[in-house]
């Protein structure tokens, strides 16, 4: 006799699918299997059909045979619950959700060996410079062809010589060998009094094993990490799996570090960098629940573990745990979720909490631990604004002259400083001074962004780049083109001019894109071989630098821009964080925040530190405007690569809007950035209140509306980006 099964098979055009289970063959809810659809087979989930409802009902006589099981756990339930509720909440495709949670279909095959290299300790008797660096820089690594060579920095073919002529052979590896186990006793840590209630309080909810959401509210050098690496080893004694969400993959090799210091081995990573065969691995052993303790991106949160007894979100405030492409969800809100499906706390770790996660901790939903003052001897760093229209830098220069003063003294004491400017690039606009020809982005409306160490114009949006010009494309006149703005680049010229025997590093996304270029620029500050950073928000988070004294926030003004209801939460959050990076050790931090505006609420809060009395503002006007977390959101984005099928087809959806009691519909309206990628966009703006179930509202609306396929109509709550 044969069975029915209900799949969701991983196409976000189709709903659920119903299969008949051939004989001998078991499938359960959550099982991973294999389905015909036409002349493909596709991947898909077996779910519970009263849980999935189908479209059409199919006779017995009609279904199709599934082809295979893959062998893999089933999908444990409260994984599918957590599935169902981010599709329903972000009103996103369910197969979209379960791709996150498959993502890796390597590790649905069985057993795998694959050749890797290392080197022999002979040495070739024809013996080029690019072989002997490749052999110095290799050193006792191991790894495929290609991953050898981007360490050496050679080509490929410099290592398959090598192998040939024996200095490097190859050794089968089981791509699925066990990770080593975190040893919760292999060296704790020295806690402060304050340390050790905080601690206390997360341990004993790991050993309650129930959900509850907790606050770890801990000013910037506290260490809220080693505190809830006890909660961490308390889950480990337990036998539970761990999960800690980082928001970069930049911080994720200093964070092995330190984990490695304190259990003994690294956690498992999981990542973007990642290769296929460590995702295949990663994704095998935390579904069979022999990795113990897993740090990664936001996409570790739909991974499958057998038995989750702990999630850390760390710096929870951080807005890049908001997926903007695919499913629009909110790491940190559904890390709080999949807490409550597993029944397990969840911790949320911030120097600088967001709104929303105070309110919740205001209505009683969350329990709030505090750790008010730095470990050790480390002191909090003085805050000085520096007005820019009393103090203004030298004509053609941007850093002004009491942080130039500043700098110059941390130099002569051989302490480091950094400089903070959340812009890429040499510049944000480039121009022709003769026509006023500026270049903008083909692709998106946009200025293309001047690149000087890759000799680029660069889109910040779609990634376009191109070669900057000898003349100016509109007038063809030569030497004619300007850069307008400063961006770190262009900060770093004026750095190497001001103190050219300084030696300085740019840490942006462009040069920091790996967890091993992270690790790279921590041993050389550690070393003391760095004395000027200039960076981005890439440095505002997770490092501890003892030695690094001096913070210059060169335009604190930059984040205010743009209309963004976060705006000054988000610069409030950013430039604190950036200034906790001065001062962490013995010697104390100073931070001068260059503004246009020292008098605004926001300056006054960091020169200050009076956190409450600027999120109590903060939170006042949110609530008088209905906005979150008093009220709801939700972005409906039209977008097309012809102007006029978006903006018909987004004039049809804001003509079928429902008229809801506390429901506002906004638009549709061009979108800020009116093309993206090729496509023209169209946004309208739903404000509800915050009892009402948006959801169902635009599931019905949108139900109404069609559109045609070269359309496409995306909904976005609780959105993050207003562009």
């Amino acid at each position: 006799m044969s069975s029915r099964a209900r799949v969701l098979v991983l196409n976000s055009a189709l709903g659920p699918l119903d299969y008949r289970v051939p004989h001998g063959m078991t499938v359960e809810p959550g099982s991973v299997v294999v389905a015909p659809l036409g002349p493909r087979q596709l991947l898909g989930v077996a779910w519970e059909a009263e849980r999935m409802p189908s479209d059409a009902e199919v006779g017995d006589n009609r279904l199709r045979n599934l082809l295979a099981v893959a062998d893999v756990p089933p999908l444990r339930a409260p994984l599918r619950r957590l599935i169902e509720w981010t599709a329903d909440y972000y009103l996103a495709p369910p197969a979209a959700v379960v791709r996150m949670a498959l993502s890796s279909t390597a590790a649905l095959e069985g057993g795998r060996s694959v050749v890797e290299y290392r080197a022999t300790g002979t040495v070739p008797d024809r013996l080029t410079a690019q072989r002997e660096q490749a052999l110095e820089r290799i050193g006792d690594r191991q790894g495929l062809i290609r991953e050898l060579a981007q360490i050496a920095d050679v080509s490929d073919a410099v290592i398959r010589g090598l192998v040939k002529v024996g200095a490097i052979e190859g050794v089968a590896v089981d791509i699925d060998s066990p990770y080593p186990v975190p040893d919760p006793d292999h060296a704790p840590p020295t806690l402060s009094d304050d340390q050790r209630a905080a601690a206390a309080t997360l341990v004993a909810d790991v050993d309650a094993a129930a959900f509850r959401p907790t606050l770890l509210d801990g000013v910037t050098g506290s260490g809220k990490t080693e505190v809830y690496f006890e909660a961490v080893a308390a889950a480990i004694r337990a036998g539970k799996q761990v999960l800690v969400l980082l928001p970069e993959i930049a911080l994720t090799e200093p964070f092995l570090k330190r984990f490695h210091d304190r259990f003994g081995c690294e956690p498992v990573a999981w990542h973007s960098g990642l290769r296929a065969t460590q995702r295949r691995r990663a994704w095998r052993a935390i579904a069979g629940g022999e990795a113990r303790v897993t740090v990664g991106a936001r996409s570790a949160l739909f991974l499958p573990y057998a038995n989750l007894g702990l999630i850390v979100v760390d710096e929870a405030h951080e807005t890049s745990f908001k997926q903007e492409d695919g499913v629009h969800y909110h790491a940190r809100d559904v890390a709080v979720m999949r807490g409550l499906f597993e029944g397990c706390p969840v911790i949320l770790a911030s120097a600088t909490p967001a709104i929303e996660t105070r309110h919740q901790v205001a209505l009683g939903k969350y329990a709030e631990v505090k750790l008010p003052g730095r470990f050790g001897v480390a002191q909090m760093p003085t805050i000085e604004a520096i007005d820019l229209i009393a103090e203004p830098p030298e004509h053609g220069r941007w850093i002004s002259p009491r942080l130039v003063k500043a700098m110059e003294e941390a130099l002569a004491r051989r302490e480091q400083s950094l400089l903070f400017l959340n812009r890429r690039g040499y510049a944000p606009l480039t121009l022709c001074r003769t026509c006023g020809h500026r270049f903008q982005c083909p692709n998106c409306t946009a200025w293309m962004v001047e690149h000087r160490l890759t000799r680029r114009l660069a889109c910040h949006h779609c990634g376009h780049i191109e070669p900057v010009p000898r003349l100016c494309p509109e007038c063809q006149n030569e030497d004619t083109l300007v850069a307008c703005g400063p961006g770190v680049e262009r900060i770093a010229d004026e750095v190497a001019a001001l103190f050219p025997e300084a030696r300085t590093a740019v840490v942006t996304s462009d040069t920091i894109w790996s967890p091993a270029k992270a690790a790279e620029f921590v041993a050389r500050m550690e070393a003391g071989d760095i004395d000027i950073v200039v960076g981005t928000q890439l440095v505002t988070k997770g490092y501890h630098f003892p030695n690094l004294t001096l913070v210059g926030v060169i335009d604190a003004d930059l984040g205010l821009d743009g209309g963004d209801l976060r705006a000054a939460e988000r610069t409030f959050q950013q430039i604190r964080q950036v200034s906790g990076r001065a001062g962490r050790g013995a010697k104390p931090g100073h931070v001068f925040i260059q503004t246009h505006s020292p008098k605004a609420q926001v300056m006054q809060a960091l020169v200050t530190g009076d956190a409450d009395a600027f999120y109590a503002a903060e939170t006042e006007a949110r609530e008088e405007a209905g906005a979150p977390p008093f009220g709801r959101y939700a972005a409906i984005i039209v977008s097309s690569e012809e102007q006029g099928a978006a903006h018909d087809t987004a004039r049809a959806i804001g003509r079928a809007a429902p008229r809801v009691d506390g429901m506002e519909v906004y638009g549709p309206a061009p979108a800020p950035l009116a093309m993206l990628r090729g496509r023209h966009r169209f946004r309208l703006l739903v404000h509800a209140r915050r009892a009402l179930d948006v959801q169902d509202v635009i599931r019905d609306w949108l139900g109404t509306v069609e559109w045609p396929a070269k359309v496409r109509v995306a909904v976005d709550v609780d959105p993050y980006s207003f562009l």
